[in-house]
């Protein structure tokens, strides 16, 4: 009972350490390009695009509708 009180009490402390408050200076350097989940975000859209154009009538994902043809 004694050490998952101590190993809360050390998990808490963790937690609470890795909270931070960052300061407007420093968020250029969370804001960089090798951050982001899609580091081309606009080709990835225009791929999507024209793969759920290609795919005529299979829904490759909701936001492409159209028939095969390329049209909205």
């Amino acid at each position: 009972m004694k050490a998952k009180t101590t190993m809360l009490i050390l998990f808490s402390c963790a937690l609470l350490l890795s909270c931070t408050a960052v300061k407007p200076w420093e968020r250029g350097h969370l804001a960089k390009p090798q951050m982001a989940l899609d580091p081309h975000p606009l080709q990835s859209t225009a791929r999507s695009h024209h793969y759920g154009s290609r795919e005529a009538g299979a829904a490759s994902n909701a936001s492409s509708g159209g028939g095969g043809c390329g049209c909205y």
